[in-house]
């Protein structure tokens, strides 16, 4: 047996064992990079049809639109204009209010918000406190 036969050998077995590892992550490279493609794609299918019906759903509110804009709704008549408290209304309310009836018989009464009610009262302790 000659004596380099062993480090040449162990050499070979080296080189042989670095073959080898390199091949197989060679082939677990690819593997992975096949994997990564069938997901690409697959993820590629479902925004393509998102995609689409995003533009189904475009499409028909385009055409909403349009129908939209060729007839116009109708808009319901304004409710006719009630007068406020006009003069006599006024007087009447104070009237009421000094015979001791409460604000929201008032309005009841002389068929005008509550609110105008309470306001006209707001403004007639004002001005009797003033006095």
């Amino acid at each position: 047996m000659n004596p380099f036969m062993l480090p040449l050998s162990a050499l070979g077995g080296v080189v042989l064992v670095g073959m080898s590892l390199s091949f197989l992550a060679l082939v677990r490279a690819r593997a992975s990079l096949g994997e990564v493609e069938r997901r690409g794609s697959a993820g590629l299918k479902q925004w393509e049809t998102t995609l689409q019906a995003m533009r189904r759903d475009l499409s028909a509110l385009g055409a909403q639109l349009g129908d939209i804009q060729q007839h116009p709704p109708v808009m319901a008549a304004p409710a006719p204009f009630r007068p406020g408290l006009n003069l006599s209304t006024r007087s009447q309310a104070l009237r009421l209010y000094r015979a001791g009836a409460p604000p929201d018989r008032i309005a009841m009464t002389l068929e005008v918000p509550l609110q105008e009610v309470d306001l006209l009262l707001k403004v007639h302790r004002i001005v009797a406190s003033n006095l």
